[in-house]
């Protein structure tokens, strides 16, 4: 007796368990900052003014940034991203690049890390904007989904 077998269907099957094991990069994701005075005491709450935004998108491991300011007292002097739970004030992690104006933009790329990416998708990051007359910084703002 003898079997006749089609092995086309196992073949086309096995090609697409192949493709579908395959990995392909993340798809990049968007986060926006809302860029807001916030006095570090009570005494600089007088000379904390502007407001601004930042968009910033990962792909792969490559996040960039940019964003605008205005409304400042005094010309920005840095502008860094911190790592901090939502309301609260953390360490330093990056720099980026910022207008020394009391209006501009800031802008940056950054190669992270598998826990930057972690901690940038819980929300812990945000952009921190110091000035002349504001040097603990003025303008922050949450890096968000």
């Amino acid at each position: 007796m003898v079997v006749s077998c089609n092995l086309l269907p196992v073949k086309v099957l096995l090609a697409a368990l192949v493709l579908l094991a395959q990995t392909s990069p993340a798809p990049a994701t968007h986060f926006r900052a809302r860029l807001s005075p916030v006095p570090v005491e009570t005494t600089t709450a007088a000379r904390i003014t502007g407001s601004g935004s930042a968009t910033a998108t990962l792909d792969g491991a490559t996040l960039t940034i940019a964003g605008t300011f205005q409304g400042m007292k005094s010309p920005a002097t840095i502008a860094q991203i911190h790592m901090g739970a939502r309301g609260v004030r953390g360490p330093v992690e990056f720099d980026l690049d910022v207008a020394k104006a009391p209006n501009g933009t800031i802008n940056g790329t950054i190669t992270l890390t598998k826990v930057q990416i972690d901690t940038l998708r819980k929300g812990w990051y945000y952009i921190q904007i110091h000035a002349e007359q504001a040097p603990e910084g003025n303008l922050w703002g949450w890096l968000l989904p």
